[in-house]
């Protein structure tokens, strides 16, 4: 079923705020914070401090990870007393990589408008300062900060054409740099941009394994970008049966083809041996 989102009925309104610079905000944000009854923050400390810049008063109320799914209840309070609600994290767009979707997800669930602006979120000009293919990307967000759980996710996202686009915490990049080599490959073109629209806004461009060797002291929000596998740009026109016969042609066993098949593509062992084997019965 369709909704109109502006037919004057009471409205979620996600509104993206500056990820650096207090200036990267849109006018209709201004104006839809003022006009709101209540705004749900990520930190009330942050989006006071925002508020009081311009010049703005409201009620704010606490809502992160650890208590959104509590706040469900008292949004729906607000909704159905006929208010409008915002919903803002710390910085940038709310909902990537960031609080939101909970509440979001429960509005639309009652029946209630969910709009989200346009406006600033950290991944765009990371990918488009970077100097790597733009289009298609693969936006992923952080990695798990737990180094095998970390490396999982890597095997799945090295076989991934498009640009691929990180969040990474300082403190852990040069041990997600160092994964991002040995898993993805060290020649490929990576660029980390930190602080972006700050005053000490940085961007490191290179190949992996030449920003591994700068060695260089990370500080503030990175943005990791990544070239995406050009190699697998070779596999998208093979059957399963035509990629493993690739490698057993060039004198790997049946099994040793099978696995390594089954690595590039992303896939299960066991679902590659029983589509090859499926093929070779018919």
């Amino acid at each position: 079923m369709s909704q109109k989102s502006y037919d004057n009925t009471p409205t979620l309104y996600l509104i993206p705020t500056p990820i650096g610079n207090m200036e990267d905000i849109t006018i209709r944000a201004i104006n839809t914070l003022k006009m709101v009854d209540v705004i749900f923050c990520e930190d009330t400390r942050v989006t006071g401090q925002l508020l009081k810049y311009y010049d703005i008063s409201k009620k704010l109320i606490s809502s992160h990870e650890y208590n959104e799914t509590k706040n469900k209840q008292k949004l729906l309070e607000y909704l159905e007393s006929g208010l409008n609600v915002g919903l803002v994290s710390d910085r940038g767009t709310p909902i990537i990589s960031d609080p939101g979707y909970n509440l979001a997800s429960f509005a639309i669930e009652k029946g209630y408008n969910v709009v989200s602006l346009p406006g600033p979120t950290a991944l765009i000009p990371a990918l488009t300062s970077s100097g790597i293919s733009p289009m298609p990307f693969y936006y992923y967000g952080f990695l798990k900060p737990q180094d095998s759980a970390r490396r999982k996710e890597l095997e799945s996202l090295k076989n991934i054409d498009a640009t691929l686009i990180l969040y990474e915490a300082p403190h852990r990049i040069n041990k997600t740099l160092i994964d991002l080599g040995n898993i993805l490959g060290n020649n490929r073109k990576i660029s980390i941009s930190r602080e972006i629209s700050k005053k000490y806004e940085e961007i490191y461009r290179g190949t992996i394994e030449k920003l591994i060797k700068q060695n260089n002291e990370y500080k503030g929000e990175l943005v990791i970008v990544i070239e995406g596998n050009k190699d697998s740009y070779e596999y998208k026109n093979l059957t399963i049966q035509e990629h493993i016969n690739l490698y057993i042609n060039d004198g790997k066993s049946t099994m040793d083809a099978i696995k390594i098949v089954a690595k590039e593509r992303g896939m299960k062992k066991s679902e590659v041996y029983d589509l090859y084997h499926n093929l070779e019965k018919k």
